[in-house]
């Protein structure tokens, strides 16, 4: 296609996989027509969906509605629409101006695909990964309730996130660029945290070099440095760096709209010798529970194998005796995705999740003092094939000094 802008995009093969594998759950649960909703919100995680089906996105207040019938063109809405996004992408030629009015937009397609009597599907109208509330503006779900009283309007929410679990090579192939991009900001915050220098402008340099190698704007990136810190805040702060601090947190880069995610924590100059011996308990767990993670193990059952792993390389003695352990893990991909462990997310549904080849998580198991003042945690993106599990990442598995 001619004049499109230089950006990377994903293969009209890739567009065919993806529209065929939603038509077929489409048919399979009679939905005529599915609208994916525009919503911005989580760094644009929730508004993946319309990207995933369309193409169409890219940046943090780059609104987009998706219209998806079972036969025939589909249909993106967006504000300054044709300006943008027919010169971004091949996937999507039917682009239509919403000027911020996106129900009425989005009614207005409807009533062409005569879905008056139909069975129209929302994908986000039911609980998400991390949205239990869903993720449909109310103003867009009035407008077609009351545009379409006869029709019957049901939660797809589903459709997507199942389809979503498993990715394509090419997507396996987008995340490791993605990891890719990452590595050049974990480097870089090594290279900027020295004694004396301004946490937030540590995080710049971290930011700057993923933007510097091609991530998207917005990700997200938790942080927080300091003596011994155990929990991320969501931005940095202006304190000067000392000897002997930590920086963690949770970097992402954003590559076609696909997010990998690394965790590496990062000490100035010399290492707290408690987190020495929690980062041999965390290593351990890592690396075993990689060869345990194949298709057709349930999130529950890696949990229980996690807690046996821990249960042998936890020490009786020393300043790591009798440490506690935590499982986190989720999805990697176009956005929310899907399934998540963590402390506080042990749904039953989540749990019994079978892993299949080709899904993509973040894993970042964590060992922690038995009285919780130190926490240990590092993580890589990975992959599930029939061996177990493989790193996306190329970064050595250890602790960070600065020099």
């Amino acid at each position: 296609m001619s004049g499109l802008m230089p950006y990377p995009r994903f293969s009209l093969a890739e567009r065919d996989r993806r529209w065929n594998a939603v038509r077929s759950r489409m048919r399979a649960q009679n939905i005529d027509v599915m609208v994916l909703p525009n919503n911005t919100g989580h760094s644009a995680d929730l508004q993946s969906n319309s990207r995933y089906l369309s193409g169409v996105g890219g940046g943090g207040d780059a609104d987009i509605l998706v219209i998806f019938p079972l036969e025939g063109e589909i249909t993106a809405i967006a504000t300054s629409a044709a300006p943008r996004w027919p010169m971004v992408q091949e996937w999507t030629k039917d682009i239509r101006e919403a000027r911020r009015r996106f129900g009425k937009a989005a009614v207005a397609r409807l009533k062409e695909l005569n879905v008056e009597k139909g069975r129209i599907g929302i994908a986000g109208l039911g609980e998400g990964t991390r949205t239990p509330d869903g993720m449909v503006p109310l103003s867009l779900w009035k407008s077609i309730r009351e545009n379409f009283p006869h029709a019957e309007i049901v939660d797809a929410t589903d459709i997507l996130r199942d389809i979503r679990y498993i990715k394509s090579a090419e997507e396996v192939e987008v995340l490791t660029k993605s990891i890719e991009i990452i590595e050049h900001g974990v480097a870089a915050k090594v290279a900027a945290a020295k004694v004396g220098a301004v946490d937030w402008q540590v995080w710049a340099a971290a930011i700057g070099a993923m933007l510097h190698h091609g991530s998207e704007m917005p990700v997200h990136c938790n942080w927080i440095s300091g003596k011994n810190p155990v929990r991320t805040m969501t931005r940095p702060c202006f304190r000067t760096l000392e000897r002997g601090d930590l920086i963690i947190n949770e970097l992402e880069a954003s590559w076609i709209g696909y997010r990998a995610q690394a965790v590496q924590p990062v000490f100035v100059e010399v290492v707290d010798p408690v987190h020495v011996e929690l980062f041999k308990i965390q290593y351990e767990i890592f690396n075993e529970m990689l060869t345990h993670m194949r298709p057709g193990v349930t999130v529950r059952e890696l949990a229980e194998r996690t807690e046996a792993t821990a249960h042998r390389a936890i020490p009786k003695h020393g300043p790591a005796a009798n440490a506690k352990t935590r499982l986190t893990m989720h999805g990697r991909g176009a956005g929310d995705d899907g399934p998540i462990i963590t402390d506080h997310a042990r749904d039953s549904a989540q749990l019994a999740v079978a892993l299949q080849e080709n899904m993509v998580f973040i894993f970042k198991p964590s060992a922690r003092t038995h009285d919780e003042s130190s926490i240990c945690t590092w993580g890589d993106t990975i992959v599930i094939t029939p061996q177990g599990a493989r790193r996306l990442g190329k970064r050595a598995h250890e602790l960070a000094v600065s020099s």
